[in-house]
């Protein structure tokens, strides 16, 4: 039954996204001109900014491969002003959205947590960067096993990791 709910969710076609930047302006995220990872951060989750090197690093490997990327803070206590300080601070060489319709739409749950994107605009990876928050540990690159996979023409080979971290603080969710 699980194999049937996660094949169902990966062969959806996403329709294009929106997210506002961290002045309120709306963006759109067209997918299905290119692959594009959508990654749900946090300023506060330790197990999110445990994870800060390793999205920069996937970011400045695959983006120079033609991958989009889009961070999002979905997490309503977290201000555009504390989201653009700590940009700052940790030097992330990319923008950061804030917004809370793309994490609903896409079901997202926790921070961190990625979605990859063909360049079909199906959805064809769900879920954690990779399996340890320490980095020392990890055995199991799954976001870049993806990518790999997408930009090779491949299936995956393993559409979903369940992603661990903080929960998206959400409204209305306590």
């Amino acid at each position: 039954m699980i194999a049937a709910a996660v094949a169902a969710l990966l062969s959806v076609l996403a329709a294009d996204l929106q997210v506002r930047d961290l002045n309120g302006k709306a963006q759109r995220v067209e997918l299905g001109s290119t692959v594009t990872v959508v990654t749900f951060v946090s300023t506060t989750c330790p197990v999110s900014n445990a994870y800060n090197d390793r999205m920069i690093a996937a970011y400045q490997d695959y983006s120079k491969q033609g991958v989009k990327f889009v961070f999002v803070d979905a997490n309503v206590n977290e201000s555009a002003s504390e989201i653009a300080a700590y940009q700052k601070t940790v030097g992330f060489p990319f923008a950061i959205y804030r917004d809370q319709n793309v994490a609903e739409q896409l079901g997202a749950q926790v921070t961190p947590e990625a979605f990859v994107f063909d360049r079909a605009g199906k959805l064809r990876y769900q879920g954690a960067i990779d399996d340890s928050r320490n980095a020392a540990r990890v055995r199991n690159q799954a976001l870049r096993d993806a990518l790999d996979a997408v930009l090779g023409g491949k299936a995956v080979a393993q559409p979903v990791l369940k992603a661990f971290g903080c929960m998206i603080k959400k409204a209305g969710r306590n």
